[in-house]
């Protein structure tokens, strides 16, 4: 069927539909159907749809931008929006959803075989840019059997162009220009922008770095953005198939979109402009890896004729939570205006807690984990706790391995990060590709072949543009390539006839058949048996990895050992989870995308939360803000605010002031669980509060004139400082509520 008769098939279909419901709406009104009515009209019995998700639900046709509120429901809407799709006639290939992560991609898939039993393309943009990349990248000069390199292989390419260039091998340089290197392909800045902005020497190092990455035919994760980007700008042939291939596009999370990624999706839907955007600039969260939340404020701008469908009914929590995140969240001027509400009920208060010290505040969340799971009879898998930055958790940890709590840190190591899992990764990625110059220098001394750093550099300028293993196969055989000892041309020879060996097996081997065989050939066992301490954890880690791909192996259609690559290294730390029950620790940044029963929000302080690094800039502020915003609408039954007026900060004892954020939340909605009352300290230039000196501050006493802050601590007196007057050059202990202290310019 072509084009012509499937559009003119779904759009008769879609006709007679909309006369239908336009009749419903005519008689009643929209907001008078009953549940039975707009589950009935929308053909599935299986989940019910409030008025507002049912008209994102029922548009086809032209751009059309979702305001999903936390907890409204998105990936209700999404999926049934693509079953709406199919049963007008839209073929499954015609569809593609993009979501962030592979676990909300997974779950769309999962759900939309449920509704329609038909199979979509979802998946991230990383993914996207993959599959489009591995059709299509010749046209760029690459071969199509491209190898991705994670962070460690990329960064060891570039200390390879930093040498190169006499740059040194600085850690510190080093981590500087790939952060600058991710941040211009992310923003698709030209070579005159990122010259501009990092300078000449940047400019040497990216052109270099991105010569090598050709040479070892090979791409980082920031590429699978930037070249297909490229790829359509520069190619019509490409664009043309690419928005022909998919005429409708929905994208979830919009306002997560960086430069690269607006962009992909702008020219995607360009001919045909059947772009679904999903997201909510409220939980906009992530401007330091990119994202601008823009994207999702100018949608109207850049798509004429643009609809606009807010969710607000939440589905997760309780009233008064939800009331207290919409007061927040409205100190914030650059947004769509929506007020969340819910059916669940009005809930408890939100819970406020100001600790005297980050211990007290630790004991404080603890105390009341183990009250609500008496009380409430919650799991501690329903439990988390929210902060700002990773070492707030070292805290929280101690308290609860006190009371023998178990818990989970989300966002720590990944599986596929281990050494040993790289190192196995490493010798498949050999078997695919004659160019991997990083995985050949991983796996090249595994088990040691007597090739040491010198011998290996001559071997790489040997063999020039040569691919380095077809290289190898010859210096291992003929001397007259390179000049090698008895003992490493052994060495070679041994590694040559691995490698040789696996891919002959390959097509005659499943993928985990492969994985077992490499672990046996490499005797990669005896290599983890240097390290005893450690051997058996390690190994305990390969054979998971063995399980893994036989698991994976069941779930596709065509397995095949570049696809198992590709998958593994499209995965991220942050979507690894225990099974056991556990208390979830993790920051804010973390919480996004996850919800808990009862959840503790800690650390609320300035310079905390929100950030030292937003105070004086408005739009971080802001974005702050959201961060509180996004935390606060996780909880579903019970929340609590908690902060500690002392804590060790940056290495150092601090008296901390409360966040401005507890302040914007109107009492009424909070319920103060301190002994005393919080005093707020105001967010003015040169203001002044009796207890919330800091240290260095500089402070008048009536009789002792103007002092610095050189202590805060708590003695049994409560707030106590060491001051220095350097007018007398003495040093006094002060008592807070004595002294009266001022804070001076």
């Amino acid at each position: 069927m072509n084009k012509n008769s499937k559009a003119k098939k779904y759009y008769i279909k879609n006709f007679y539909l909309a006369i239908s419901f336009s009749r419903v709406k005519k008689d009643q009104g929209i907001s008078s159907l009953t549940n039975s009515q707009r589950t009935s009209y929308h053909g599935r019995s299986m989940v019910t749809l409030n008025p507002h998700q049912q008209i994102a639900v029922e548009h086809v046709e032209g751009p059309l931008l979702v305001l999903a509120g936390a907890g409204s429901g998105k990936t209700r809407v999404v999926t049934h929006r693509i079953a709406h799709l199919l049963e007008l006639g839209v073929l499954p290939s015609d569809i593609l959803a993009v979501t962030f992560t592979n676990k909300a991609a997974e779950e769309m898939k999962s759900r939309i075989r449920v509704l329609k039993n038909a199979q979509v393309l979802a998946c991230t943009f990383h993914s996207l840019g993959a599959k489009i990349l591995r059709e299509s990248i010749h046209l760029l000069g690459f071969k199509q059997d491209f190898t991705i390199y994670d962070q460690e292989d990329s960064e060891k390419l570039l200390k390879t162009c930093m040498q190169q260039l006499s740059l040194g091998d600085d850690k510190g340089t080093l981590r500087t220009l790939k952060g600058q290197i991710s941040a211009t392909k992310n923003d698709l800045a030209t070579d005159s922008e990122a010259e501009e902005k990092n300078g000449s020497t940047f400019s040497r190092v990216f052109s270099l770095y991105q010569a090598k990455l050709k040479e070892c035919n090979a791409l980082d994760f920031d590429d699978l953005l930037y070249l297909p980007v490229k790829l359509l700008r520069e190619h019509e042939s490409a664009r043309t198939l690419y928005q022909n291939r998919w005429t409708f596009v929905l994208i979830d999370e919009y306002q997560d979109t960086n430069a690269a990624q607006y962009t992909l999706a702008r020219i995607l839907v360009e001919k045909h402009q059947n772009l679904f955007a999903v997201g909510d600039p409220d939980q906009s969260i992530y401007s330091w890896r990119g994202a601008k939340y823009q994207n999702i404020l100018n949608f109207e701008k850049d798509f004429s004729g643009a609809k606009v469908v807010a969710l607000e009914e939440n589905y997760r929590s309780t009233n008064r939570i939800l009331e207290a995140a919409n007061a927040l969240i409205a100190h914030n001027t650059d947004r769509y205006e929506k007020k969340l509400w819910s059916h669940l009920g009005e809930g408890a208060k939100v819970g406020v807690f100001m600790a005297q010290s980050e211990r007290q505040e630790a004991q404080f969340v603890v105390d009341q984990m183990l009250e609500r799971v008496a009380q409430n009879h919650l799991s501690l898998d329903e439990i988390a706790v929210f902060y700002r930055t990773n070492a707030q958790s070292r805290i929280f940890e101690d308290a609860l391995l006190a009371k023998k709590i178990s818990y989970t840190i989300i966002g720590g190591l990944s599986f596929y990060q281990r050494r040993e899992i790289k190192d196995i990764l490493a010798f498949l990625k050999m078997v695919v590709s004659d160019t991997d110059l990083i995985s050949f220098l991983r796996t090249i001394n595994l088990p040691r072949r007597g090739l040491g750093a010198v011998s290996l550099e001559k071997l790489i300028e040997a063999a020039g543009q040569e691919p380095i293993f077809s290289f190898c196969e010859q210096a291992a055989s003929y001397s007259d390539r390179i000049a090698l000892t008895a003992k490493q041309r052994g060495g070679l020879e041994n590694y040559v006839r691995l490698i040789r060996s696996l891919r002959q097996a390959r097509p005659h081997l499943k993928v985990h058949e492969l994985i077992a065989k490499t672990i046996e050939e490499s005797r990669y066992l005896q290599y983890l048996q240097e390290d005893p301490e450690t051997a058996q954890d390690r190994k305990e880690n390969i054979n998971e990895l063995v399980g893994k791909a036989a698991e994976w192996e069941d779930e596709q259609e065509h397995p095949t050992l570049v696809q198992f690559l590709e998958e593994l290294s499209l995965r991220t730390s942050a979507e690894e989870r225990s099974d056991l029950p556990s208390v979830k620790l993790m920051t804010l940044h973390n919480s996004k995308g996850l919800e808990f029963s009862l959840v503790f929000l800690v650390g609320l302080e300035e310079e905390l939360l929100p950030h030292a690094n937003s105070l004086g800039e408005p739009t971080q502020i802001e974005e702050e803000r959201r961060l509180c915003y996004v935390g606060m609408t996780r909880a579903k039954r019970f929340l609590y605010l908690c902060a500690a007026s002392y804590r060790y900060l940056w290495g150092a004892p601090r008296l901390m002031r409360p966040s401005r954020f507890l302040k914007e939340i109107p009492s009424h909605y909070l319920h103060n669980l301190s002994q005393t009352t919080i005093r707020y300290q105001a967010t003015e230039e040169n203001s002044s509060d009796p207890e919330g000196f800091s240290l260095g501050d500089t402070v008048l006493h009536t009789e002792f004139g103007k002092g610095i802050i050189r202590k805060a601590y708590h003695s049994s007196f409560g707030l106590t400082y060491d001051v220095h007057f350097p007018e007398t050059a003495t040093n006094r202990t002060l008592v807070a509520k004595f002294a009266k202290l001022q804070l001076c310019d």
